[in-house]
Protein backbone atom coordinates (compact mmCIF):
# COMPACT_ATOMS: atom_id res chain seq x y z
CA UNK A 1 0.00 0.00 0.00
CA UNK A 2 2.89 2.19 0.69
CA UNK A 3 4.32 1.85 -2.66
CA UNK A 4 1.18 2.36 -4.16
CA UNK A 5 0.79 5.67 -2.19
CA UNK A 6 4.59 6.82 -3.12
CA UNK A 7 3.69 6.04 -6.87
CA UNK A 8 0.28 8.25 -6.69
CA UNK A 9 1.90 11.04 -4.94
CA UNK A 10 4.81 10.77 -7.31
CA UNK A 11 2.58 10.88 -10.51
CA UNK A 12 0.13 13.73 -8.88
CA UNK A 13 3.14 15.75 -8.38
CA UNK A 14 4.21 15.60 -12.26
CA UNK A 15 1.18 16.50 -13.47
CA UNK A 16 1.03 19.08 -11.18
CA UNK A 17 4.80 20.35 -12.17
CA UNK A 18 3.52 19.49 -16.13
CA UNK A 19 0.35 21.78 -15.12
CA UNK A 20 2.59 24.43 -13.52
CA UNK A 21 4.48 24.46 -16.66
CA UNK A 22 1.68 24.95 -19.20
CA UNK A 23 0.13 28.06 -17.28
CA UNK A 24 3.76 29.65 -17.17
CA UNK A 25 4.41 28.96 -20.69
CA UNK A 26 0.54 30.13 -21.69
CA UNK A 27 1.47 33.34 -19.94
CA UNK A 28 4.84 34.26 -21.53
CA UNK A 29 2.67 33.55 -25.24
CA UNK A 30 -0.10 35.73 -23.95
CA UNK A 31 2.81 38.28 -22.85
CA UNK A 32 3.88 37.96 -26.15
CA UNK A 33 0.78 38.41 -28.74
CA UNK A 34 1.61 40.22 -31.89
CA UNK A 35 -0.15 43.12 -32.39
CA UNK A 36 -1.24 44.66 -35.62
CA UNK A 37 0.50 48.41 -36.39
CA UNK A 38 -0.89 50.64 -39.12
CA UNK A 39 -0.82 54.19 -39.05
CA UNK A 40 -0.73 56.98 -42.01
CA UNK A 41 0.31 60.52 -40.47
CA UNK A 42 -1.01 64.02 -41.35
CA UNK A 43 1.07 65.60 -43.92
CA UNK A 44 3.58 68.01 -42.84
CA UNK A 45 4.12 65.97 -39.36
CA UNK A 46 7.76 64.66 -40.41
CA UNK A 47 10.37 67.51 -40.85
CA UNK A 48 13.98 67.64 -41.76
CA UNK A 49 15.41 69.61 -38.91
CA UNK A 50 19.44 69.69 -40.44
CA UNK A 51 21.18 67.76 -43.11
CA UNK A 52 24.63 67.71 -44.06
CA UNK A 53 25.83 66.76 -47.84
CA UNK A 54 28.68 65.88 -48.91
CA UNK A 55 29.45 65.33 -52.77
CA UNK A 56 31.31 61.68 -53.52
CA UNK A 57 33.31 63.09 -56.68
CA UNK A 58 32.80 59.67 -58.37
CA UNK A 59 29.91 60.52 -60.50
CA UNK A 60 27.68 63.69 -61.39
CA UNK A 61 25.22 63.85 -58.14
CA UNK A 62 26.32 61.51 -56.10
CA UNK A 63 26.00 62.65 -51.95
CA UNK A 64 26.13 61.11 -49.00
CA UNK A 65 23.94 62.86 -46.50
CA UNK A 66 23.33 62.80 -42.56
CA UNK A 67 20.03 64.75 -41.45
CA UNK A 68 18.19 64.52 -38.35
CA UNK A 69 14.13 64.56 -38.33
CA UNK A 70 11.95 65.61 -36.49
CA UNK A 71 8.11 64.34 -36.05
CA UNK A 72 5.38 65.50 -34.05
CA UNK A 73 2.02 64.63 -33.72
CA UNK A 74 -0.67 66.97 -32.81
CA UNK A 75 -3.47 64.40 -34.04
CA UNK A 76 -3.54 60.90 -35.52
CA UNK A 77 -0.57 59.67 -33.33
CA UNK A 78 0.76 55.94 -33.79
CA UNK A 79 -0.27 54.19 -31.02
CA UNK A 80 1.54 50.70 -29.60
CA UNK A 81 -0.45 49.09 -26.93
CA UNK A 82 -2.91 51.69 -26.26
CA UNK A 83 -0.17 54.29 -25.47
CA UNK A 84 0.28 56.98 -28.33
CA UNK A 85 3.39 58.60 -29.60
CA UNK A 86 3.69 62.32 -29.78
CA UNK A 87 7.25 62.77 -30.93
CA UNK A 88 10.27 61.10 -32.39
CA UNK A 89 13.88 61.92 -33.62
CA UNK A 90 15.35 60.14 -36.24
CA UNK A 91 19.24 60.05 -37.66
CA UNK A 92 20.10 58.88 -40.80
CA UNK A 93 22.43 58.64 -43.16
CA UNK A 94 21.73 57.85 -46.73
CA UNK A 95 24.52 56.96 -50.10
CA UNK A 96 22.23 58.63 -52.93
CA UNK A 97 22.76 59.23 -56.77
CA UNK A 98 20.52 61.56 -58.19
CA UNK A 99 18.28 61.50 -55.16
CA UNK A 100 18.35 57.21 -55.91
CA UNK A 101 19.77 55.00 -53.25
CA UNK A 102 19.94 53.71 -50.08
CA UNK A 103 19.75 54.62 -46.50
CA UNK A 104 19.31 54.06 -42.66
CA UNK A 105 18.14 55.81 -39.69
CA UNK A 106 17.87 55.39 -36.12
CA UNK A 107 14.47 56.79 -34.51
CA UNK A 108 13.37 57.44 -31.09
CA UNK A 109 9.85 57.61 -30.53
CA UNK A 110 8.73 59.26 -27.35
CA UNK A 111 5.00 57.91 -25.81
CA UNK A 112 2.59 60.22 -23.55
CA UNK A 113 3.74 58.16 -20.79
CA UNK A 114 7.32 59.31 -21.60
CA UNK A 115 8.55 55.76 -22.31
CA UNK A 116 10.65 55.68 -25.44
CA UNK A 117 10.64 52.87 -28.62
CA UNK A 118 13.68 52.37 -30.22
CA UNK A 119 13.66 51.80 -34.43
CA UNK A 120 16.49 50.60 -37.07
CA UNK A 121 15.51 51.33 -40.55
CA UNK A 122 16.64 50.16 -43.86
CA UNK A 123 15.14 52.57 -46.80
CA UNK A 124 15.06 52.67 -50.50
CA UNK A 125 14.79 55.46 -52.40
CA UNK A 126 13.83 56.27 -55.87
CA UNK A 127 13.95 59.56 -57.60
CA UNK A 128 11.96 59.96 -61.18
CA UNK A 129 10.73 62.58 -63.02
CA UNK A 130 6.73 63.09 -62.71
CA UNK A 131 4.24 63.37 -66.06
CA UNK A 132 4.84 66.96 -65.51
CA UNK A 133 8.72 66.98 -65.84
CA UNK A 134 8.99 67.53 -61.59
CA UNK A 135 10.78 65.12 -59.66
CA UNK A 136 9.16 62.73 -57.66
CA UNK A 137 11.19 60.86 -54.62
CA UNK A 138 9.70 58.17 -53.14
CA UNK A 139 10.47 55.54 -50.11
CA UNK A 140 9.90 52.28 -48.92
CA UNK A 141 11.49 51.06 -45.33
CA UNK A 142 11.53 48.27 -43.08
CA UNK A 143 11.97 49.19 -39.56
CA UNK A 144 12.94 46.92 -36.99
CA UNK A 145 11.16 47.53 -33.34
CA UNK A 146 14.98 47.00 -31.06
CA UNK A 147 13.44 48.27 -27.50
CA UNK A 148 12.45 50.54 -25.45
CA UNK A 149 12.44 52.02 -22.27
CA UNK A 150 9.98 51.19 -18.67
CA UNK A 151 6.60 49.08 -20.18
CA UNK A 152 8.09 48.99 -23.57
CA UNK A 153 11.18 47.56 -23.25
CA UNK A 154 11.19 44.49 -25.04
CA UNK A 155 8.73 45.63 -27.31
CA UNK A 156 10.03 44.16 -30.57
CA UNK A 157 8.20 43.90 -34.24
CA UNK A 158 8.83 45.09 -37.61
CA UNK A 159 7.40 48.17 -39.90
CA UNK A 160 6.92 48.45 -43.53
CA UNK A 161 6.55 52.00 -44.75
CA UNK A 162 6.03 53.68 -47.70
CA UNK A 163 6.06 57.33 -48.81
CA UNK A 164 7.45 60.47 -50.85
CA UNK A 165 10.08 62.81 -50.09
CA UNK A 166 11.35 66.27 -51.27
CA UNK A 167 14.77 65.32 -49.62
CA UNK A 168 14.56 69.09 -47.97
CA UNK A 169 11.57 69.56 -46.29
CA UNK A 170 10.12 66.34 -44.67
CA UNK A 171 7.98 63.11 -45.87
CA UNK A 172 4.52 62.97 -47.04
CA UNK A 173 1.80 60.74 -48.12
CA UNK A 174 3.21 57.58 -46.04
CA UNK A 175 1.40 54.92 -44.40
CA UNK A 176 2.79 52.08 -42.46
CA UNK A 177 1.78 48.53 -41.33
CA UNK A 178 3.39 46.07 -39.47
CA UNK A 179 2.96 43.71 -35.89
CA UNK A 180 4.80 43.51 -32.76
CA UNK A 181 4.58 42.34 -29.94
CA UNK A 182 6.20 42.85 -26.04
CA UNK A 183 8.51 40.26 -24.73
CA UNK A 184 9.33 39.88 -20.53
Amino acid sequence: MKNRFSFTARIASVVALALACWFAASQDAAAQEKQRYSHKPSPGSTRYAQTHLMDVGDVPGHQVRMAETQTLYSSNWPIYDGVRVVSARGVLVSDYTDGSGRAFSYTVQTLETGDKVFLRTEILTHSSAGADGAKRTGFSSVATLAGGTGRFKGIRGTLRTTGLTDLKTGTSGTESEGEYWLEK
